[in-house]
């Protein structure tokens, strides 16, 4: 079932969501080499904690950390561990918290000190088609325009886009209806509606797109080994154009003044 959301409901899920952008935040204060990702864990439950909120995934489906890290070929789902990160690593961060009954989602992917120019390109782009694909969330639209456009964009720089995970409806719960792939055909797939509210999230591989799971259950890395990125954010369809709920401008500010 999706739902259609209304303006008091959109607020809350946006408090939520900039809830999950500060913690970023933090996060990005201390992310250099050296530090371990279970300290970056540490740190964003304690911030969502004492600003009101309940970290959404710990616990969710038995994952045992508040946030998902996942340095380099990982692409999604790391769980946090006390291994020093080391520079040249990329890291993504997936957030979620739960307020007010409502959730909030949100990944980054971060550099640990300096990267060569070609992993440096992959983040960009993969940044780059999270928002050419927001762009296509407005009323009238459909669920195969926003996977479309982060499919051309990756694909023309010859990247994998991973096809097993998916973004997804976000509201009273962290997953709900309808799922959004970053890959699809322009005008396939559920029509977009004023007031759904997505989590749009491409997950995109340096090299090709498949994909294996751990025997954790939980860690997902790229087939090959190579560097995997993610960037997410949380997003309310309107007509005419999509309002972003999450944000990066806290993390981004962090990251410009270090």
């Amino acid at each position: 079932m999706i739902f259609l959301r209304t303006e008091e409901e959109i607020e809350l899920i946006r408090k939520s969501s900039l809830l999950v952008a500060k913690a970023h935040a933090e996060v990005a204060k201390l992310i250099e080499p050296g530090v371990t990702s279970l300290q970056l864990d540490a740190r964003a439950e304690e911030f969502i904690r004492d600003n009101g909120g309940y970290p959404a995934f710990k616990g969710h489906s038995g994952f045992p950390n508040s946030l998902c890290v996942s340095p380099n070929e990982q692409i999604v789902h790391g769980i946090p561990n006390d291994e020093p990160l080391k520079e040249g690593t990329i890291l993504s961060v997936d957030c979620g918290v739960l307020m007010n009954d409502f959730y909030g989602d949100s990944a980054y992917t971060y550099t640990i000190g300096e990267v060569s120019a070609e992993v440096q390109q992959l983040l960009d782009v993969t940044k780059e088609s999270l928002y050419k694909a927001i762009e296509q969330a407005v009323a009238g639209k459909r669920v195969g325009d926003i996977g479309f456009a982060v499919q051309q964009h990756a694909e023309e720089y010859g990247y994998g886009v991973v096809r097993e995970l998916v973004g997804h409806g976000v509201g009273k719960s962290l997953h709900e209806s309808p799922e959004v792939p970053n890959y699809g055909k322009r005008g396939r797939g559920p029509k977009l509606q004023d007031g759904m509210v997505i989590a749009i999230e491409p997950m995109i591989n340096m090299g090709l797109r498949n994909i294996l799971q751990h025997a954790d259950g939980w860690t997902i890395t790229t087939a090959d080994k190579m560097p995997s990125a993610h960037y997410e954010h949380t997003v309310a369809v309107k007509k005419g154009k999509a309002d972003i709920l999450s944000s990066f401008e806290f993390i981004e500010e962090v990251l410009k003044n270090k």
